[in-house]
C-alpha cells in the first residue's frame, strides 16, 4: 500500500504550511492548505507539473499518473518521481515547492475566470447540460438564480422519465460548490419536503 512513501512525504513537506492528505484518484492527495499539490498513489509519489516544469519531468522520462473515470483513461498532471529522489530529498522539496505554487496560481486563475457552461460545474455532465436546456436553462446564470429545486421541478416538466433523486442532490451542489454526497441531510429534507 501507499502508506511509506505518504508518510515519508508527509513528514519530508512537514516545513510547508498546513500539510495534510486525503484519498484521491485510488491513492492519497497531499495539501497545502486546500491546495492539492502532490499525489501518493501505486507506492510512488507524484508531484504536480506545470508549464515551467512539466517539460522538465517528461525530458528525464517522468510520466503522469493515469486514472480511469467512467471506463476512460484520464492523465493528471501529476508526474511519478524516480526512486532515486529519495537520496535528495532536498530536490524533492524544491519541486514540491514549484508544484505547490504552481498548484496554488491554477486554482486562483480558475476561481477569477469560473465556469462557463453548465457542465463545468461540480457534479454534472454534457448530458446533465442537454436536459437542462431542453428545460430552457441554458445558463450558469438561470441555473443559479432559479436554484436547484426549480430547476429540479423545470426537469420534471419536460423529462416524462422518473429522475433520479441523486440530480436534485448534484444541482445542489453544483450552485454551491460542492460534492453531492456532501449535502447535508438536514438540506435534502429541506429539498424533498418541497417537491410535489
Amino acid at each position: 500500500m501507499d502508506k511509506p512513501v505518504l508518510k515519508n512525504s508527509l513528514k519530508l513537506f512537514g516545513c510547508l504550511e498546513c500539510i495534510k492528505s486525503r484519498s484521491m484518484f485510488g491513492g492519497f492527495g497531499i495539501f497545502a492548505g486546500e491546495t492539492m499539490f502532490a499525489l501518493v498513489v501505486n507506492d510512488k509519489l507524484h508531484l504536480r507539473a506545470n508549464t515551467e516544469n512539466e517539460k522538465e519531468f517528461k525530458e528525464a522520462g517522468l510520466e503522469p499518473y493515469v486514472y480511469k473515470k467512467r471506463g476512460f483513461p484520464v492523465v493528471t498532471k501529476h508526474y511519478a518521481i524516480p526512486d532515486e529522489w529519495w537520496n535528495d530529498t532536498n530536490k524533492i522539496l524544491c519541486q514540491a515547492k514549484r508544484s505547490l505554487a504552481a498548484a496554488q496560481q491554477d486554482k486562483e486563475t480558475k476561481s477569477n475566470t469560473g465556469p462557463n457552461r453548465i457542465k463545468d460545474l461540480p457534479n454534472l455532465r454534457l448530458a446533465n447540460e442537454r436536459m437542462l436546456k431542453k428545460a430552457g436553462i441554458d445558463t450558469i446564470e438561470q441555473l443559479f438564480d432559479l436554484g436547484a429545486l426549480d430547476a429540479y421541478k423545470a426537469l420534471q416538466q419536460t423529462h416524462q422519465e422518473s429522475l433520479n433523486v441523486e440530480l436534485l442532490w448534484a444541482l445542489e451542489g453544483a450552485i454551491s460548490g460542492k460534492h453531492w454526497s456532501v449535502i447535508t441531510e438536514q438540506r435534502r429534507t429541506e429539498l424533498l419536503s418541497a417537491l410535489p
